[in-house]
């Protein structure tokens, strides 16, 4: 890949970067990280995106890495060099939406591509959906990376870039042609339950064994935490204990309650379902940057070359770094020991495959994809 890096995140710098590579010979397609303190909408920046010849793909997220550090502020483009195939699926919130349908309609398959990248828009309401029909329709013989774009002040909004411009509760897939490995752990650890996901709608848990939803874990965090939830300081608290959601012979999937809303139910990114089981997680800080150590390793290990990778994706999610704080420099640092070129974002949730396993849709998970150019 050939990486560029703006750190001041204008309109004129991701213009005059876009074309570059696009102008490049060399690169088939551009993957874009923008942070969403840039500012950028529709108005500033689609004309530059639906003048683009090359597929153009990638999301604006709470913040952005680079080398061996975060961002607030800038934008990092990375010119592929590979042949890519890129796709959008719509209506991602949307009950009625046949993504089987979509898929089938859309995608060929008679192409052969080794690495899936799949980003969508973090505050969509049937992600999970969506990871069922790629894996219903693709299994697991590519491997998958990506992540939730959005915005930490919670209000959806277009954040994914494509060809015809900023996109809304939406999704990419951008297929490339090259080799990869990927590795993903979390680093949680119980503190309570199992319970019982007793009623939701989507990513909404409204009650747990039966009770309303945001009273059991109140008062499980609560004990734990030694705080007391008040109006305005959940999320604070919330951040250090997330749900995980019990798997057979693997890490739990983690979901991450980020509101109560007005019925006492909690709004969690990404959806669950009634009936299935879940824990309260806690983290320490050592085992959290622990976990992404193992994420690089395992995704060295699953590239399995001699050769070393060209280049190394890292995407974290962004209340790892709200939990992390200042020591998540170790978590970065953790990830680039190799001195393999390191980019990444720090994502509304993460989106890859775990080995040969199962294709998930995570929250507070470190993802690292490394690839051969």
């Amino acid at each position: 890949m050939i990486i560029e890096f703006d750190p001041g995140g204008t309109v004129e710098a991701f213009e005059k970067k876009l074309k570059a590579l696009q102008n490049n010979k060399a690169v088939k397609s551009t993957l874009v990280f923008s942070c969403d303190k840039n500012n950028f909408t529709k108005e500033n920046i689609d004309g530059f995106l639906k003048e683009s010849t090359k597929p153009v793909f990638g999301g604006i997220f709470p913040e952005i890495i680079y080398a061996d550090q975060k961002y607030t502020k800038g934008t990092v483009f990375a010119g592929i060099e590979s042949e890519t195939d890129v796709f959008t699926i719509d209506k991602l919130s949307d009950l009625a939406a046949n993504y089987d349908g979509q898929l089938e309609d859309k995608v060929s398959d008679d192409k052969i591509h080794k690495t899936l990248f799949v980003f969508v828009d973090g505050f969509s309401k049937r992600i999970s959906a969506l990871i069922d029909a790629l894996f219903n329709y693709f299994g697991l013989d590519i491997n998958y990376i990506g992540g939730g774009a959005g915005s930490l002040s919670f209000i959806q909004k277009p954040c994914l870039f494509t060809n015809n411009g900023l996109l809304e509760d939406a999704a990419i897939l951008a297929f490339v042609n090259t080799d990869s490995g990927i590795g993903v752990s979390h680093g949680w650890k119980k503190i309570s339950g199992p319970f019982k996901v007793t009623e939701c709608d989507r990513n909404v848990i409204k009650t747990l064994d039966w009770k309303p939803a945001f009273d059991v874990y109140k008062e499980e965090v609560e004990k734990w935490s030694h705080k007391k939830f008040t109006e305005g300081n959940f999320f604070d608290i919330a951040k250090g204990f997330p749900f995980g959601i019990l798997k057979l012979d693997a890490e739990s999937i983690v979901r991450d309650p980020i509101r109560v809303d007005e019925d006492g139910g909690l709004v969690c990114v990404g959806e669950l379902f009634v009936d299935s089981f879940v824990d309260i997680l806690q983290g320490e800080k050592s085992n959290l940057i622990n976990a992404a150590r193992t994420a690089f390793q395992k995704s060295l290990a699953a590239y399995g070359k001699s050769n070393k990778p060209g280049s190394a994706i890292f995407i974290d999610c962004i209340s790892r770094v709200l939990f992390l704080e200042e020591n998540f420099s170790e978590e970065i640092k953790a990830v680039s020991e190799n001195n393999i070129p390191l980019f990444g974002a720090l994502s509304i949730g993460e989106i890859a495959n775990s080995g040969k396993d199962f294709l998930e849709f995570y929250n507070k998970t470190a993802v690292v994809g490394v690839f051969k150019e």
